[in-house]
């Protein structure tokens, strides 16, 4: 006897709320609930957390040069692939206050952020017709574990825009879908669309624009990117031939053009750097790939781990999601092949574009986690990688709406329709998913909050470093990778700093200029972290020639300066 999910009365396709009706319950709880991710996440922010780091920093840096008239850098400094979305950005808001800061950083994507919850809640019901359920898609991407956030605040390249251009993207296919080509409408047989048709034309250029611009700001949102690409081919192929097409690949051009023109004037194929960052040119054995990358990444990923690691109890998502992808793909796929009602409304989602965008959210989703398994990140470094899954976020409401759609009305035979034990026990075992999906990430944000002081404290102590180089008159360092940048941006460039690794020779510098800077300077001073290997050497120094350099020490810090 053959099983199905039971649809919800007022599924996809469903009618809209009238013009101007009163949000009731659910509408006001979702506005709470999207009060209380941004207000969460602007707490973190003036707590100075997640603590930064000189990847930041770097970005910070280009903000200020862009802000100055300096220097319009493509791609983050020292590299040549993450374009440097988030600087120009942040350019703007270093103009108005009048100098950098580690707040005017973060703004826009904290702004980001805001953006991809509104969209993911817009999708949800694009995709499901169910208020319910946008309410518990927004409760959950609300809560932030210490991935998370990292991922959704730090401006480090890339990660804060992906999923709102994701969800954007996905939202737009929707919308396109729905209106294309001999969509006829219930009332009076015109075709169905989704506005007036330069409405729908802008729509086709900003697909094409937020395309080609994650091209150029990373690659890890292509999956998405492609499979939306796909659902747009395969109901509007027609309309693709004509003037949305042009239009669509004008605009994703445009996006793209600082990678296009940079690599026509260079000669450089950024893909080969994505490769090599991706951990192409290094080695893992295929046990560590696939526990990286099926085992910790998910659950990290996602935002059900503490903060830098995962507690055993807290891998059942791992376990759970190959089970969520297929049954998210099978009931998509069903969907999308039963025949499409004879009308449908004016302004109505089809039931067969509803299950055609989910089912290329669930693909995106496999693209993105087989890609990262098979990448030696995943078994090198699955902890720091695991936010290489950060896109996972825009495929939660594919995944979770047959659990969803389960729990609130169970399964029925496709031959009786009556309910029996079967049924009330899956009913209970969806039920119990998602309130163990919601209370895993609940946690693992409660676990999240405890590290804030210390990031505070951590902030404080270099607030202090900058402070006493400042009155020391210092303006020349050498220091580690993870001191340098940072340092040189929390100065606003009073300090600047060349990079040297622990034992004392040159190390990476992301900005040559400032290498070439410390290097004619007369004596530049040493920093180093107190009780790191740099300290060591230094301090081993001062042992073996004594009086070659004073020391300056404040909580945390070691200076150096020569004599």
């Amino acid at each position: 006897m053959t099983v199905g999910v039971r649809e919800q009365p007022r599924g996809a396709g469903s009618p809209r709320p009238r013009p101007g009706a009163r949000p009731g319950l659910v509408g006001w709880l979702t506005g709470l609930a999207v009060l209380a991710g941004v207000g969460y996440r602007l707490w973190l922010l003036t707590q100075a957390a997640p603590p930064t780091n000189s990847d930041e920093a770097t970005m910070g840096l280009a903000a200020l040069h862009i802000a100055r008239g300096e220097d319009f850098p493509v791609w983050f400094y020292g590299q040549q692939y993450m374009g440097t979305l988030e600087a120009y950005l942040a350019a703007p808001v270093f103009a108005l206050a009048g100098g950098p800061s580690l707040l005017g950083l973060r703004l826009p994507t904290l702004a980001l952020y805001a953006l991809f919850l509104l969209l993911t809640w817009r999708l949800t019901l694009r995709l499901t017709g169910d208020r319910w359920f946008g309410l518990l898609m927004v409760a959950l991407l609300a809560l932030g574990s210490d991935r998370i956030v990292k991922n959704q605040l730090i401006a480090g390249g890339g990660y804060p825009e992906m999923n709102a251009a994701g969800a954007a993207l996905a939202l737009l296919a929707v919308d396109l879908a729905t209106g294309g080509p001999g969509r006829r409408s219930a009332a009076d047989g015109r075709t169905a669309g989704t506005g007036r048709p330069g409405w729908r034309l802008a729509r086709w250029a900003t697909w094409g624009f937020l395309a080609g611009l994650m091209l150029w700001v990373d690659p890890l949102v292509l999956p998405y990117v492609a499979a939306t690409g796909a659902v747009l081919v395969g109901f509007c192929r027609r309309e693709l031939w004509g003037a949305a097409g042009a239009l669509l690949g004008t605009a994703a051009v445009l996006g793209a053009a600082p990678l296009l023109l940079h690599s026509l004037l260079t000669g450089r194929n950024p893909l080969h750097a994505v490769l090599a960052a991706s951990g192409a040119n290094a080695s893992a054995g295929w046990p560590d790939r696939l526990h990286g990358g099926l085992v910790l990444g998910p659950g990290l990923g996602l935002g059900f781990c503490a903060p830098g690691q995962c507690a055993t109890w807290q891998l059942w998502w791992s376990l759970a999601l190959p089970l969520l992808l297929a049954i998210a793909a099978v009931t998509a796929w069903r969907a999308l092949r039963t025949p499409e009602p004879a009308a449908v409304g004016p302004g109505t989602v089809s039931p067969r574009v509803a299950a055609a965008v989910r089912l290329a959210l669930v693909l995106a989703a496999v693209g993105t986690l087989g890609a990262y398994t098979v990448s030696s990140s995943a078994g090198l470094t699955p902890v720091e990688s695991s936010r290489y899954l950060s896109c996972l976020l825009i495929s939660l409401p594919a995944l979770l709406w047959p659990v969803w759609t389960v729990a609130r009305h169970g399964l029925r035979t496709a031959v009786t329709g009556r309910r029996g034990v079967g049924s009330t026990l899956t009913r209970t075992v969806a039920v119990v998913l998602l309130a163990a999906t919601l209370a895993t990430a609940a946690y693992a944000t409660w676990r999240a909050t405890q590290t804030v002081p210390a990031a505070r404290a951590a902030e404080a102590r270099h607030t202090e470093l900058v402070s006493t180089l400042r009155q020391l008159g210092v303006r020349h360092v050498r220091a580690g990778y993870w001191t340098c940048n940072r340092l040189t941006f929390a100065s606003a460039e009073q300090v600047v700093c060349a990079v040297v690794d622990d034992t004392l020779r040159q190390g990476f510098d992301r900005y040559p200029a400032y290498r070439r800077e410390v290097d004619s300077a007369a004596a530049p001073a040493w920093v180093a972290p107190a009780g790191s290997p740099l300290a060591e050497v230094l301090d081993e120094r001062q042992r073996v020639t004594p009086g070659s350099l004073d020391l300056v020490t404040i909580e945390g810090w070691r200076i150096y300066l020569p004599r």
